[in-house]
């Protein structure tokens, strides 16, 4: 069974970091395509940044420069840091993975974590 435990959210005023964490377990590779999205009320869920060994990373013009996404394979798991942090960063954000071996297209992502809120204020 996979499962996907994040880790890392919380509450930072505008211009703060944050650091979120994923946990996978259940998997037989850590090379698949795995990403980080976000959902505010009332809005669709968006593309933060995903990464694959074999297709490198890729971020949305709205995080670029401010967000990375990392892996560690020993650990089984998979961050995000934040970095100038602004209001509009506000959401719930998950971590997904997928079961191809790069992100380009996009795969599916089949399996998501439970979301862990995100609260930047002004």
């Amino acid at each position: 069974q996979v499962q996907l435990v994040e880790s890392g959210g919380g509450s930072v005023q505008s211009g703060g970091s944050l650091r979120l964490s994923c946990e996978v377990a259940g998997l037989s590779s850590n090379d698949y395509c795995v990403g980080w999205f976000r959902q505010s009320p009332g809005k669709e869920r968006e593309e933060v940044a995903v990464m694959a060994r074999y297709s490198g990373t890729a971020y949305a013009d709205f995080v670029k420069g401010r967000f990375a996404i990392s892996q560690d394979k020993e650990k089984h798991t998979f961050d995000l840091q934040m970095n100038s942090l602004k209001p509009e960063d506000t959401a719930m954000y998950y971590c997904a993975t997928s079961l191809s071996w790069v992100c380009n297209p996009r795969p599916k992502f089949p399996y998501w974590g439970q979301g862990t809120q995100v609260t930047v204020s002004s």
